[in-house]
């Protein structure tokens, strides 16, 4: 297997890069949690303190989902936003998630970058310097929104890794 940043020869040069990396990333993230059973999936560490790899897995997506819509300057619709849930919940942590196989998560996640892998063969190396709001009132370009798509990914996988190591100690 040969690997590249070289996006779809569909896709624009940069847009095309940036999205690859995106799609690297989440391969590896399937990897990571590929056999993972419903116990494993929900384990939150050996004091139950930590996020699970299912609320890591719903938050990726969510936030991905968020950036999608941010991206091109659409309001999530109703029906996605009630299914992938809120960023977060009332008391400010990563909603729990229990009782959704792995399988489901990962269908579900599949369906989110494939808007994401859609709206990139529709964006431009030149649209990629556009901004558009990002928390708390500050800007992001396109071009750093799919990149952080990517780096916020590849920045949880450790915390999985992290879970997978521990179960296997503890259990």
């Amino acid at each position: 297997m040969r690997l590249d940043l070289k996006g779809d020869s569909q896709m624009e040069p940069i847009v095309g890069m940036l999205y690859s990396m995106v799609e690297s990333n989440y391969q590896r993230l399937k990897c990571i949690v590929a056999g993972m059973d419903q116990k494993e999936l929900e384990y939150k560490g050996p004091s139950q303190s930590y996020n699970s790899s299912a609320q890591l897995l719903r938050h990726l997506m969510c936030v991905d989902l968020n950036w999608v819509y941010r991206i091109k300057g659409k309001l999530i619709p109703k029906e996605l936003e009630e299914k992938y849930g809120p960023m977060l919940d009332g008391n400010n942590q990563l909603p729990q998630v229990t009782g959704i196989s792995l399988e489901v998560l990962l269908y579900e996640y599949d369906y989110v970058f494939s808007l994401l892998k859609s709206l990139c063969y529709q964006l431009t190396d030149k649209d990629l310097n556009q901004t558009v709001e990002y928390e708390d009132g500050n800007e992001a370009t396109i071009q750093w929104g799919i990149w952080h798509i990517a780096d916020h990914n590849r920045y949880h996988q450790a915390h999985i890794n992290q879970l997978r190591n521990w179960f296997g100690t503890h259990n």
